[in-house]
Formats: structure tokens, C-alpha cells, sequence
């Protein structure tokens, strides 16, 4: 192994030391939490390192958002191909119980400002994806409509009622029944 391919090896190993930190930190104690002063103490290396890999906290918080949006694609995937009908329930479940297992993750993902194109050209693959698996479990409901407009109107129905009920706007305990209906406007 060449020392330029070493040296790129332990780049990409410390930017992902630094990535797991921040997730890690922000799930336990929440993204005011992560600081570069802490994630350097967290992976014993000096910020002047975790400067030398990302621009600051919103940068590692865009990586995190990145790692996440992979998952959260990853799942919708897995819930709309092993859907025996309409996949519009499993997806919206799939979607629903990530943002309820990871709320600092979805947080850097859909709340936070983060330096990511959405709804562009250059969106990087792992956005498109996920948007992608929505679009496909709304492509057969969608009859004349224009698919990538319903499925914004969706994923923004879906989106809000799992921000408001997390923040306590909404009771918890409906939470089944608003997400059945959301399904039913769209399905119908």
C-alpha cells in the first residue's frame, strides 16, 4: 500500500470518527451539544484536525444529515418492495418510525439548516433516493396528477405531523389515526 493511499485511508477513517461522534453526541444530548471543542474531545484529536475535514458544526451536521438520508432511503425501500399492495402505508410507517427511532438525526435531516441541495439537480444521490422511494410508493396513486408535486404535498403532510407531534403540538396518542387518515386522502 502506497503512503498517499494510507494517508487517505486514515482521512476517510477520521472523518467518519468524527461523523459517528457528532450522531452519537446530538442522539444522547441533543445538537446544542456538539460542539467541535467536544468532538475533538470525543475522538481525542485537536479541532485544528476536525477543521482540516469539515468547516465547522454545520458541515458535520450536513454529513450526519447525509448519512441519514442513505438510511432513511434504505428503509423506505425495503418497506415499499416488501409491501404486498399499495406500498403508501409501509412507506409512510417506515418513514414515521425512523424519524421516531433517530430525532437528532431527522432533526439534522429535515429541521436544522444544513449547507445540502434539495430539490436540485446537484442533490446529492442519497436526498434523491429517498425522495425517489416516496415518488414510488405515490406513482400508482397519482393517476393525472403531477407526481413530483403530490409527492411533495405528501412527504410535507407526512413530515409535518411527525415535527408537530414531536414537539408536542399534537397529541401522541392519535398519532395512528392521523397517519391512517393522511393515507386515506392519498389512496382515495
Amino acid at each position: 500500500m502506497s503512503i498517499q493511499a494510507r494517508r487517505e485511508r486514515e482521512r476517510a477513517e477520521r472523518e467518519r470518527s468524527i461523523v459517528t461522534a457528532a450522531r452519537g453526541l446530538a442522539e444522547t444530548e441533543g445538537w446544542d451539544a456538539v460542539t467541535t471543542r467536544r468532538l475533538a474531545a470525543e475522538i481525542e484529536y485537536s479541532q485544528p484536525v476536525l477543521y482540516s475535514h469539515f468547516k465547522g458544526k454545520g458541515a458535520i451536521m450536513a454529513a450526519v444529515a447525509l448519512e441519514g438520508f442513505a438510511e432513511l432511503a434504505a428503509e423506505l425501500r425495503a418497506a415499499r418492495t416488501a409491501a404486498s399492495g399499495p406500498a403508501l402505508a409501509a412507506v409512510a410507517a417506515a418513514y414515521a418510525a425512523f424519524a421516531e427511532r433517530h430525532p437528532a438525526l431527522y432533526d439534522a435531516m429535515f429541521t436544522h439548516a444544513v449547507d445540502l441541495p434539495f430539490a436540485t439537480p446537484e442533490a446529492p444521490a442519497p436526498l434523491k433516493e429517498g425522495f425517489g422511494e416516496l415518488r414510488e410508493a405515490i406513482r400508482p396513486l397519482a393517476g393525472d396528477d403531477d407526481l413530483e408535486v403530490l409527492t411533495e404535498t405528501f412527504w410535507s403532510g407526512l413530515h409535518g405531523l411527525l415535527t408537530l407531534m414531536r414537539s408536542g403540538r399534537l397529541r401522541r396518542e392519535d398519532h395512528e389515526r392521523r397517519l391512517a387518515l393522511l393515507i386515506s386522502r392519498f389512496s382515495g
